[in-house]
């Protein structure tokens, strides 16, 4: 196994322009479930945590939040920082979940797109709680591919099983309920779950299949078998030349002081 297998921080150093043209966005319902639940407004100021290529980011901003994005990848953050250039309400750090480099109390919300499995749960926690506000809020927040609900997607994810390297050991749906619950306690979390999808042609599916890290990618061992396999699902199962990848939106959203405190309100930072 190399070196970017082992380490999260560099094993998307290779995907990045793969990533920014094809990974999911994340859907405006985000907001709102945390506006609802979480007491968000546009004066809070958010943390976007293992933030990558920028896409949960975006979102926030779009809202009117300041938001600092942390994210240890340097091509994921220049990407971003070149996707959000222009956004005076962003401020991009070179940190990690473990050691964010925020000013303690500084933040009203956390939330990590796609990012929550590569972090140390027991340090990621006790940083989150440092540089929180009391009353402060946790979001961690997935775009969760079906698996089943189409042949297609039932044929993808078993190409993926079949010829991926390391897909089993990282798939963050590993993360049982158990893991949740010890992460927010003594505090308590719920879960919103809203639809996404993405529709592609070959040339999408085969970049959205390549920006993960688990996929061989060109050069590799495994590569051309992998896009061998996508190339004879795509043709059994197109549409007007296009497959259709379903996600649920998954947001785990709470707070670590316990279940009696009230949605804050605005930071006065």
């Amino acid at each position: 196994m190399d070196v970017a297998s082992q380490n999260p921080t560099s094993r998307f150093s290779d995907r990045v322009e793969n990533y920014v043209k094809y990974r999911p966005t994340y859907p405006p319902e985000v907001i709102a479930c945390l506006k609802e639940n979480c007491g968000l407004t546009d004066e809070s100021i958010v943390a976007d945590v293992g933030s990558g290529t920028g896409l949960l980011t975006k979102l926030f901003l779009e809202n009117g939040n300041r938001v600092i994005a942390i994210e240890p990848n340097r091509e994921m953050r220049e990407a971003a920082e070149k996707l959000l250039a222009g956004e005076e309400n962003l401020t991009s750090v070179a940190g990690t979940a473990e050691d964010t480099g925020l000013p303690t109390g500084s933040v009203d919300f956390i939330v990590a797109g796609q990012a929550f499995h590569w972090f140390d749960r027991a340090k990621s926690k006790a940083e989150f709680q440092r540089i929180l506000r009391p009353g402060g809020w946790v979001a961690l927040i997935w775009n969760e591919r079906e698996t089943g609900s189409s042949p297609f997607l039932i044929g993808y994810e078993a190409l993926l099983q079949k010829q991926s390297t390391d897909y089993q050991r990282v798939n963050h749906t590993n993360l049982g309920e158990d893991v949740f619950r010890e992460f927010y306690a003594p505090g308590i979390y719920q879960v919103s779950t809203f639809l996404n999808s993405q529709h592609f042609d070959f040339e999408g599916i085969t970049g959205r299949c390549l920006s993960s890290s688990y996929v061989p990618n060109a050069g590799q061992p495994g590569h051309e078998a992998m896009i061998a396999g996508l190339k004879t699902l795509f043709e059994t199962y197109q549409t007007g030349g296009f497959v259709s990848l379903e996600y649920q939106t998954r947001v785990y959203h709470g707070q670590f002081e316990g279940p009696a405190l009230q949605p804050i309100g605005p930071s006065a930072l």
